[in-house]
């Protein structure tokens, strides 16, 4: 009970820190549009995120130091005087977390980074609102202190465009070329191992997301534990390594909680495997049954959908719900010929194809086979039924390709509601570039330090 009751706490911590993750980075993509009253209130709800994380885990990285700092970044951008105390007070907890996360000197994060001045940016936007803060709060002597060096850390940012140039003769992006030089102090072969490393972090990155992506089908494919759980791939590739079936093995894995042990008792039990695949056919069988069913009624409303317009135009009475004229009189109906047959193409019935008119002919437009001219309308009608038979085949597959489907006893856990828009909306705001978030483009902080500079001579002088 103890070990359910720690385990669950532990979920609870990295859930929440995923969360602080994930709106510390969508607000970051907010005051990159600069939508800054948008972003500080998704910054305030990341730090109660962080909050409910155990500050050993966090304190060691510069997440929530970085946090603090965006928030007050946002409060100078907003001209929100109001907040000057509270900004002081953030400004010092930033100070810290960066001197515990990078090291005195930053010397930690240098080792880190392999020499690289990656987190200079970091530092010319710390001691620029430190220098705003102390000015506004009549600290002069310090404010001139603050805004002396991270001037001088901007003017080291200042990239020569003749280095951005011969990078981009050798086929790198302006702006990858110029962060590679930002981070390596303009050294040319720095940079371009820089720009090789990170490419090559980039096909791996892709290539993992893949194979997770495939993974996490294959998991799909076999169901949920009682529990609620995935079922454990490596747990299923052990037992497959020894010749079971995968389909098999993933079950017996299923119904025993990712207990390989229990799995294989029930596996090399032959009563009790015999009865296991009995259970694994009859649910194919179901599943391949409802699949059938839901094509055939996905195909009744597609062509339901399609000739709606065929019924309305073609009733069968007048509207005072008597027989037409001509049938009165004794007439033949308008498009039989005169021996009485039904023209060709009309059912027993005698109404024309479906998608025709009351006259047997083709929609205006359409060939002579009833067919939709190309184009537009025959695209879209030929999208939709394949994605009618996309679907089809992806319930297929999820339900009869070495598919375990949920017995009723699987749903005695049910799973918690999730926002899966918003968990969407927030993974893709994640780039998983370990650099993405010191690449600060500091021109806005150079004018700044200008500006407070000159007020600074300005009270000097008089």
């Amino acid at each position: 009970m103890m070990y359910i009751i720690f385990n669950s706490i532990i979920c609870a911590i990295f859930r929440a820190l995923k969360m602080a993750l994930m709106l510390h980075q969508k607000a970051k993509t907010q005051m990159k549009r600069k939508r800054y009253k948008e972003a500080l209130d998704v910054l305030i709800m990341a730090e109660e995120a962080f909050s409910l994380c155990d500050s050993k885990l966090i304190e060691k990285v510069d997440n929530v130091p970085m946090l603090q700092l965006d928030i007050v970044w946002c409060y100078f951008v907003l001209r929100d005087v109001s907040c000057l105390e509270v900004a002081g007070t953030r400004l010092e907890k930033a100070r810290v977390g960066f001197e515990r996360s990078h090291g005195k000197d930053s010397s930690r994060f240098r080792v880190l980074q392999a020499g690289r001045q990656a987190d200079l940016a970091i530092y010319v936007r710390l001691e620029l609102l430190e220098g705003v803060v102390a000015y506004h709060n009549g600290q002069t002597e310090k404010a001139s202190g603050y805004l002396t060096s991270a001037q001088a850390k901007y003017l080291q940012l200042q990239v020569p465009d003749e280095a951005i140039s011969m990078l981009m003769d050798m086929g790198y992006e302006a702006r990858s070329a110029k962060r590679a030089l930002k981070m390596t102090g303009y050294d040319i072969q720095s940079s371009v191992d820089l720009l090789c490393e990170e490419r090559e972090k980039k096909i791996r990155r892709q290539e993992e997301d893949r194979e997770r992506q495939r993974e996490i089908l294959e998991q799909m494919r076999y169901g949920k534990t009682p529990m609620n759980k995935a079922v454990d791939l490596q747990k299923l590739k052990g037992l497959t390594n020894i010749g079971f079936e995968k389909y098999l093995a993933a079950e017996a894995l299923r119904i025993n909680e990712n207990d390989a042990d229990k799995a294989l008792d029930l596996l090399t039990n032959p009563e009790e495997n015999c009865i296991l695949q009995n259970k694994i056919q009859a649910k194919r069988s179901r599943a391949t049954r409802g699949s059938s069913s839901s094509r055939a009624a996905a195909a009744r409303t597609a062509r339901g959908t399609n000739n709606r317009q065929a019924f309305v135009r073609a009733p069968p009475h007048a509207v005072d719900g008597n027989a037409p004229p001509d049938a009165a009189n004794g007439n033949l109906q308008e498009g039989n010929h005169a021996d009485g047959n039904l023209p060709e193409g009309n059912d027993v019935d005698g109404n024309p194809p479906e998608g025709n008119d009351v006259d047997g002919n083709p929609p205006e437009g359409n060939d002579v086979d009833g067919n939709p001219p190309e184009g537009n309308g025959a695209q879209l009608l030929d999208s939709q039924e394949a994605m009618i038979n996309e679907e089809s085949v992806n319930q297929d597959v999820v339900m009869t390709d070495e598919v375990a489907v949920n017995d009723e006893e699987t749903n005695s856990h049910p799973v918690p509601a999730r926002d899966v828009s918003m968990e969407s909306e927030l993974a893709h705001e994640l780039t998983g570039d370990a650099l993405d978030d010191y690449d600060i483009e500091v021109s806005d902080e150079g004018q700044a330090i200008a500006e407070y500079l000159s007020l600074l001579e300005s009270a000097a002088s008089s």
